[in-house]
């Protein structure tokens, strides 16, 4: 069972006018996929902020698997791929570009999400949108490949022949 946390970047949410849905609701998945969630976390839309709650998970907690939701669009003020571009030592575009890709088949507004993912150390971060029902089918896109791509990171091997014998 890997550690995971999801944080939630929201102005309004972290300044407590508007409650935090996409959160708990990711969380909930997480814990139905079998993570064990530490932490749930919102930060306002503020590149300093988020790079310092990433780099917390990941350095001081040792949290396996960080999600965030919100700060993917083309507002200014979304800077969650910002932030996450500057604390990850390696990009892992694919999964981006799976949740893309995904999306693109329910709506074509897929296209201007500018989420990312990358490894910092032993942590892999996945930036998914701020609206619950947007976080719920860009998860589900990916979620079925993280716990394989954690094992390969966190254990150094991971069978990926096993799953063309399936």
């Amino acid at each position: 069972m890997y550690k995971a946390a999801v944080l939630t970047v929201s102005d309004r949410s972290a300044r407590g006018e508007r409650p935090d849905a996409a959160g708990p609701l990711v969380a909930s998945m997480l814990e139905a996929a079998g993570y064990a969630v530490a932490e749930q976390a919102v930060v306002p839309d503020e590149q300093e902020e988020i790079q310092s709650a990433l780099r917390r998970m990941a350095d001081q907690q040792g949290i396996a698997l960080v999600i965030t939701t919100g700060g993917t669009g083309f507002s200014p003020r979304d800077v969650t791929p910002e932030a996450t571009l500057a604390v990850c030592q390696r990009m892992t575009p694919g999964i981006a570009e799976a949740m893309r890709a995904a999306s693109l088949a329910i709506t074509p507004r897929a296209m201007l999400s500018r989420a990312v993912s990358g490894i910092r150390g032993g942590t892999l971060i996945v930036n998914l949108p701020g609206s619950p029902k947007a976080a719920r089918e860009n998860l589900e896109a990916v979620l079925p490949a993280l716990e394989h791509g954690l094992k390969m990171l966190l254990e150094g091997q991971a069978d990926c022949a096993a799953l063309d014998r399936k």
